[in-house]
């Protein structure tokens, strides 16, 4: 088993430029890979501390620190598991929680105003009560959707490097709604707790947790995620055409079910949508994942051993690369030898290698575009100085 000490460092290809970003002054790659990911992401936080404001004043601080404690439980669920399904090619950290910043915050605040208008416009137009009716079975899945949707197809546009198929597409798309979820059930569990206690008259927070936390914590993301596997498709393919329709379809679907859920409850008609088309539309989802996952791996596996021929890796680690398994007792076998500094250092030129096998499968589908040479570049370099990070990781236990 190759932990970089026995194994030679494969040569520099002279082709190669120095790892992306080396040349640039420390001042400009200080300001670009720390201060601006910073401010981003504080931007986005801004909109969900004013809809915990909002919060506040609307039921109070008592409902929202029960809320919150209750939400916090279905939220972690929630997370985890996506984090779980991005094992193969984790997404950046800051962009993955940017993406649960936009669903807890702008498409929470966003949302909520427009669908305050169309309940207004509802009770003025259809007489008390036709708002509401509106705003469940229209304005929100519309609206809450395309809120939740933006963050997603936003990404596909401007970092369409952070997107290689479904999986990511669904990742996102998740963890934009665990966000949504989590504020709305803040609100939910809050009223509850207000009005009933935690076991009223109602059943108070309790009920509505098991309805919410319990039952159905994966409803939004499963909505969303619809808009996630469109872009996921879409991006795998060279067609702009694609890039239009199939998140347009995936959009559709997720109003379509968002609708239907909403619908449910007001006619009563909850528990036939919960079992008969929600909880095997879920196992779909769950069965896609696991086919995609196992497509990634075919990916990467396919792009190893011409790796390892051209000297980007070493051949022994090419069984090491080629499984979950086989990296994960790789990195343990550094931590045993060198401490952990040196496999966290072997996790992140597992990943480098991961990225670069990605995008070598889309270059060779055609699916990447006028910057598949400079992508390129950049990832390869970027596995060399991951590689050589690795190499010389100091001992420490």
């Amino acid at each position: 088993m190759s932990t970089f000490g026995p194994v030679a460092q494969p040569p520099r290809p002279p082709s190669v430029p120095p790892p992306y970003g080396s040349y640039q002054p420390w001042e400009q790659k200080h300001n670009r890979h720390v201060l601006l990911p910073v401010l981003g992401l504080l931007a986005l936080a801004i909109p969900a501390l004013i809809v915990l404001g909002f919060l506040r004043s609307s039921i109070g601080t008592a409902p929202v620190l029960v809320g919150t404690t209750a939400a916090v439980l279905p939220v972690l669920l929630v997370v985890t598991t996506f984090l779980w399904v991005d094992r193969w090619e984790p997404e950046p950290s800051a962009m993955l929680l940017a993406a649960f910043l936009w669903g807890a915050g702008v498409s929470v605040l966003g949302a909520g105003l427009v669908n305050d208008t169309a309940v207004l416009l509802g009770d003025h137009i259809l007489g008390k009560g036709g708002g509401d009716k509106i705003g469940a079975l229209i304005s929100a899945p519309i609206i809450e959707e395309a809120f939740k949707g933006a963050f997603v197809l936003g990404l596909a546009w401007w970092r369409r490097r952070e997107f290689d198929g479904v999986v990511d597409g669904i990742v996102y798309a998740g963890l934009v709604a665990a966000g949504f979820a989590f504020i709305e059930n803040i609100l939910y569990f809050g009223r509850a707790f207000a009005t009933d206690g935690l076991v009223g008259e109602a059943g108070g927070v309790i009920a509505v947790f098991v309805l919410r936390g319990v039952l159905s914590p994966f409803a939004h993301p499963l909505f969303t995620a619809m808009i996630g596997i469109g872009v996921g498709v879409a991006v795998r393919r060279r067609s702009p055409t694609a890039m239009v329709v199939l998140p347009l379809a995936g959009y559709l679907a997720a109003v379509l079910l968002h609708a239907m859920w909403n619908a449910s409850a007001g006619l009563g008609l909850l528990p036939f949508v919960y079992f008969v088309i929600m909880v095997p539309l879920f196992a779909c989802l769950v069965g896609l994942v696991v086919w995609q996952r196992r497509r990634e791996q075919r990916v990467v596996t396919a792009q190893l051993p011409g790796f390892a021929q051209v000297g980007w890796i070493a051949p022994s680690e090419v069984p090491l690369l080629a499984s979950l398994d086989g990296r994960k007792e790789w990195r343990a076998a550094v931590r045993a030898r060198a401490g952990v500094r040196a496999a966290e250092a072997v996790r992140h030129y597992q990943d480098a290698v991961t990225e670069l096998a990605f995008l070598q499968d889309r270059m060779q589908r055609g699916a990447v575009g006028l910057d598949a040479d400079r992508w390129h570049q950049e990832t390869l370099a970027a596995v060399l100085a991951a590689r050589e990070r690795a190499v010389r990781a100091p001992f420490n236990r």
